[in-house]
């Protein structure tokens, strides 16, 4: 019903306040912005090793790194890190300190892309995840074989069937995911799944967006009717991605609806 569709996760007003430029060389040696301090989450800066470019959108990259005592003491583990590029914005900042809140209140669940940490005082904002060996869904989907058997469809329902308890918890914490799509599905070197979504390091100058005047870029192609036309998000929604999301699975990453560029017409 309504009342249920309309109960979502409550994001918490994070205040960030940006500093004055130094006036006597034009810049800011360290971060830009002034953030609360979170203990629970906060990593040691110099625990953590920057390594390759894993993946990168208009304003924002996701680097893999090493570090050391986030899991354990003494033990260096693997994770990624999102991260802004140097001509970010102020909104898109905004953006990535709410994507970390959610992250912290949805909490932890096998099917998730957890959040392991972050790096918020004296530097630019870094947010700790897992690390997920095989990158996401979409690109493992089109590198599988294209010879369908018994034993890759067993694979794929196993796969789908762990989306879907993702998907299940984060109805049961009343979070709208709104970009579910197999781009957004990451997968780890024992062929878990984990919902993540990578907003920042997406690739927004591809096909599968449009700009909408006060929205932004937005996922036509995974997005239920109601959606499209009213700007309704709920977990039903959430729903209607998900069978785009098999459709895609179904086609080892083909894409949706691919005879219709404008995706609004197929629904009039």
């Amino acid at each position: 019903n309504d009342q249920e569709d309309s109960s979502e996760l409550k994001i918490p007003i994070v205040r960030i306040q940006k500093l004055k430029i130094d006036e006597t060389n034009g810049a800011l040696s360290e971060n830009e912005y002034e953030m609360p301090l979170f203990q629970e989450w906060e990593f040691p800066r110099e625990n953590l090793h920057l390594g390759q470019l894993l993946g990168e959108g208009e304003f924002g990259q996701v680097i893999q790194a090493q570090a050391k005592g986030i899991l354990a003491r003494d033990t260096v583990t693997t994770v990624a890190v999102k991260m802004l590029k140097e001509n970010h914005n102020d909104d898109d900042m905004k953006s990535l300190v709410s994507e970390m809140e959610v992250m912290k209140m949805i909490g932890k669940h096998r099917n998730i892309l957890n959040l392991l940490g972050c790096c918020s005082q004296r530097g630019p904002l870094f947010v700790i995840t897992e690390f997920t060996e095989n990158g996401n869904l979409l690109y493992f989907l089109r590198k599988l074989p294209q010879n369908f058997d018994k034993a890759m469809e067993i694979r794929l329902i196993s796969w789908a069937i762990q989306i879907a308890e993702g998907m299940c918890y984060l109805a049961s914490v009343r979070c709208v995911h709104r970009d579910l799509a197999a781009r957004n599905i990451l997968v780890t070197n024992d062929y878990t799944m984990k919902i993540a979504d990578f907003g920042l390091a997406r690739d927004v100058r591809s096909t599968y967006y449009y700009k909408k005047k006060t929205n932004g870029k937005l996922p036509v192609k995974w997005m239920a009717p109601e959606t499209i036309f009213r700007n309704r998000y709920t977990s039903k929604s959430d729903v209607w991605s998900y069978g785009i999301l098999l459709w895609e699975m179904e086609t080892l990453g083909g894409v949706p609806y691919p005879l219709y560029s404008d995706i609004e017409k197929l629904f009039k």
